[in-house]
């Protein structure tokens, strides 16, 4: 396989820095690294495996001679920059919001559409956490049993919101403990020790725009237009690690023995469901784990073509960083 010169927009942010790591316990064949960031950011170093790099001004001139981009920079800046990263010859995987929901920009998830990566025109969607961890569980299982509709309520940690967000959570908690004044700038509400049904502004009629991400983005990935998709998200005091509660509809009954079956032969699944031995999966169980852990899967109790089930994931791992990386892997396969 030939060696690439790759560029990470969003170099020394939270995901930016998780992509560093991937990348290096990947082995993905990089010649040369071109960390990218803000003015402020600029002359910092990031670590690739063993080796420093300093990181660079985040401009159009930056892209010349890049084959790849990973971005993770906010959808600002990718609508800024990427299309000077085309440009010079690059192609792009981006983390942000952007382009998903693009006709003509593929929305991926390995496990579920890696044939759609061979479609680009320069641009490869990344799509939220909370969705990829989704539909890595749900697609074996519409494979099966052909999926009709989907119950969500996601409990996504502070790390969600970036670097920031986390350092809220242990301000506001330290502070607590000490009886001490504290601020609230990141999240809506107080986040320590709270649980805040709040990710996004709010639409007309009383969604999020995190909830919706769960509804566009499962129907673009898994080619399903139709699939009837009702979600909650909320915010929770943990560092890391995203759960969702899910409840399933099929076109056929399904058995929970046969179902475990399916996820168990599933690309990127892991099974930890033994609830009665106090085994099902939790965020800290996941940190920086690749796969998608399913558990407390069970009959629904008013309809037995219902599925229940418990996802987890490490958002800026699989959610994120190592989704698209596994992405570029794509890319560069195609390209030898």
């Amino acid at each position: 396989m030939p060696r690439f010169t790759v560029a990470i927009l969003g170099a020394t942010g939270a995901v930016g820095r998780q992509m560093l790591e991937v990348l290096d316990e990947r082995a993905f064949p990089i010649e040369t690294l071109v960390p990218l960031a803000s003015e402020r950011s600029v002359g910092e170093k990031v670590m690739l495996g063993k080796r420093e790099w300093a990181v660079k001004l985040a401009e159009p001139s930056a892209f010349e001679g890049v084959d790849i981009v990973l971005a993770s920079a906010g959808g600002s800046v990718s609508k800024a920059l990427l299309p000077a990263a085309v440009k010079a010859g690059a192609v792009c995987i981006d983390n942000s919001s952007a382009f998903r929901m693009d006709p003509a920009v593929p929305l991926v998830v390995p496990e579920v559409n890696a044939g759609d990566v061979a479609a680009h025109q320069g641009i490869i969607a990344n799509p939220n956490c909370s969705t990829i961890q989704l539909v890595v569980a749900l697609q074996p299982l519409h494979a099966a049993f052909g999926l009709e509709e989907v119950t969500v309520s996601t409990y996504q940690s502070v790390s969600g919101a970036g670097q920031k967000g986390m350092e809220e959570l242990s301000a506001q908690s330290m502070a607590l403990f000490n009886q001490r004044p504290f601020d609230i700038e990141v999240h809506p509400a107080r986040i320590a020790f709270n649980l805040v049904p709040h990710i996004g502004p709010f639409d007309d009629v009383g969604y999020t725009q995190e909830e919706m991400k769960l509804v566009h983005e499962s129907r673009k990935i898994m080619k399903l237009p139709g699939l009837l998709v009702s979600p909650t998200a909320v915010r929770v005091p943990v560092f890391a690690g995203h759960a969702e509660s899910v409840r399933c509809r099929f076109k056929q009954p399904v058995d929970p023995t046969e179902a475990r079956a399916v996820l168990r032969a599933a690309p990127g699944v892991k099974v930890v469901d033994a609830p009665q031995r106090g085994r099902y999966p939790m965020p800290i169980d996941v940190v920086d784990r690749d796969e998608v852990f399913v558990g407390r899967i069970r009959r629904d109790l008013i309809d037995d073509h219902g599925l229940n089930l418990w996802i987890v994931a490490d958002n800026l791992r699989k959610g994120a960083a190592t989704n698209a990386v596994q992405i570029a892997e794509i890319v560069a396969g195609n390209a030898s």
